[in-house]
């Protein structure tokens, strides 16, 4: 699973996951990898992906952009605690639309419950890790980190 044919392959069911669950208009900026120790600066939800690929989907983004994504798709927003709650459901929707997208070309990856984190945290730990910046009409952004574990 390291080929750069298989990470395209996991970067483009990434953004098909993203455009199925997003309903709003957005950008989906050039792939870079990324270094240890990744930082977050507000908030956060990752989702472990074991199976064809082992690995961590992270979605990095703030309160704002999370109330925008809320509002877009129920019409409210959201606020609160249920900020929180909404961005571990984001993560959910994100990570198994991606497992379905992936199902096509024959990986078969399940996902973890979500953990969501708040505040700057610094993550550790991966052997490879591409940063996918998505950026919405109102220019607020968020980041989609893929890591990657296979050998």
């Amino acid at each position: 699973m390291d080929t750069a044919s298989d990470i395209q392959k996991i970067l483009n069911g990434t953004i098909s996951s993203l455009t199925t669950v997003l309903p709003m208009k957005f950008d989906v900026l050039a792939p870079a990898m990324t270094v240890q120790p990744y930082e977050q600066k507000e908030l956060s939800v990752l989702i472990g992906l074991v199976g064809a690929v082992k690995g961590r989907l992270i979605i990095d983004t703030t309160s704002d952009v999370i109330g925008s994504i809320g509002l877009s798709m129920f019409g409210m927003i959201i606020e609160g605690e249920m900020i929180e709650s909404f961005t571990g459901e984001l993560g959910n929707m994100i990570a198994g639309n991606l497992c379905t997208a992936l199902e096509k070309d024959d990986y078969i990856i399940d996902i973890s419950t979500p953990t969501v984190m708040r505040g700057e945290t610094k993550f550790y730990g991966f052997k490879h890790a591409f940063k996918l910046p998505v950026r919405f009409e109102d220019e607020t952004t968020l980041n989609v980190i893929l890591t990657v574990d296979n050998e």
